[in-house]
């Protein structure tokens, strides 16, 4: 299980020893490591949750057109994959920043490891459960007598267990494939919303979409996070950092060609007709009206506390374990 084993590494990182800054403290003011004060360019790593695809669109966009660099930052980005230990790097400082979904977030806090999110350019969720089309199923209280492939172990499965009765409802794990979808009509997977509907149309399948959001399952998704103690001690890199994301991700919104090209080559299966489907539809999800409110990437300490509410709720995270205040910082 992914977050399973992410928990046992992060135990055995941080017995190592990871200092810890005050939780919710905010970030020192001070020169220090600041790239505009020392005309040197400062490098820095990232470190993705996945293989390179739309959900990434922002952190290499910024990359493609320039903005790292004149922010006076040389960032290496580092791609993950299945089983990715996103959270226990940047806890014991192996990577400057990973990309990581909210819940992964309160999960390593929960855990004792010092991460903050500081920029969440996915206000609203992709993921989603996909059905057949021909099935007529409206929405998931209609989830009855069939097959359902999900990871068992993340928190948006553990929330549908809960929320609903599932009747008649065998849960397999994900393969990570759709081939079984296309076989069978009684077959549900997981997906996010711009990747595997399309694979599964391309391939001649119905695929309708139900959105985990709509039922109250919403974490921040590909969120930027960072060490607290990089936050304390260079809060200047990190503000540059997060300036430069959101600039990439406003390019990969207006302009996602260039990046596509750069994701296609990185990663040849995601061939330029997903991705092009991908960043459409990944538009809605990065810009609603919290977005044109209070700018790309800002997080609301409501959607924080009602995530860690979620996670209580379903026996994830024990009560009064995390303060979901502490697990993120808007930065100016």
């Amino acid at each position: 299980m992914k977050r399973t084993m992410q928990l046992v590494l992060l135990g055995l990182l941080l017995l190592a020893g990871c200092s810890r800054s005050e939780p919710g403290k905010e970030p020192a003011a001070g020169a220090a490591n600041d790239p505009s004060a020392t005309g040197k360019p400062v490098a820095v790593t990232l470190a993705l949750n996945w293989f390179p695809e739309v959900e990434h669109g922002g952190f290499y966009a910024a990359l493609v057109h320039g903005y790292y660099a004149e922010a006076g930052l040389d960032v290496k980005i580092l791609p993950g994959g299945p089983e990715a230990p996103v959270v226990p790097q940047v806890a014991t400082g192996a990577v400057t920043f990973g990309v990581a979904n909210a819940d992964d977030v309160l999960f390593g806090r929960a855990q004792q490891a010092p991460i903050v999110a500081v920029l969440a350019p996915l206000q609203t969720s992709p993921r989603c459960l996909i059905v057949h089309e021909k099935l007529g199923i409206k929405g998931f209280a209609d989830l009855k007598n069939m097959t359902i492939a999900m990871s068992s172990a993340r928190a948006f499965a553990q929330y549908l267990r809960k929320k609903l009765p599932l009747e008649g409802v065998q849960i397999v794990p994900y393969s990570g494939s759709v081939a079984q979808f296309l076989l069978h009509e009684d077959y549900a997977q997981q997906g996010y919303v711009f990747s595997e509907p399309f694979v599964i149309r391309r391939q001649g399948g119905d695929p309708k979409e139900l959105m985990l959001r709509d039922i109250g399952f919403n974490p921040y998704t590909s969120v930027l996070v960072a060490n607290e103690k990089t936050l304390s001690k260079d809060p200047a890199v990190v503000r540059k950092m997060a300036d430069a994301v959101r600039r990439g991700w406003e390019k990969y919104l207006a302009d996602p060609l260039p990046t596509n090209e750069r994701i296609h080559a990185l990663n040849p299966e995601m061939g330029m007709d997903i991705l092009a489907f991908g960043s459409e539809t990944i538009r809605p999800l990065v810009v609603d009206e919290a977005t044109q409110k209070d700018g790309l990437g800002h997080m609301s300490p409501e959607r924080w506390q009602t995530l860690l509410e979620q996670l209580v709720e379903t026996n994830q995270i024990d009560a009064g374990k995390v303060d979901s205040k502490a697990a993120f910082v808007n930065l100016p």
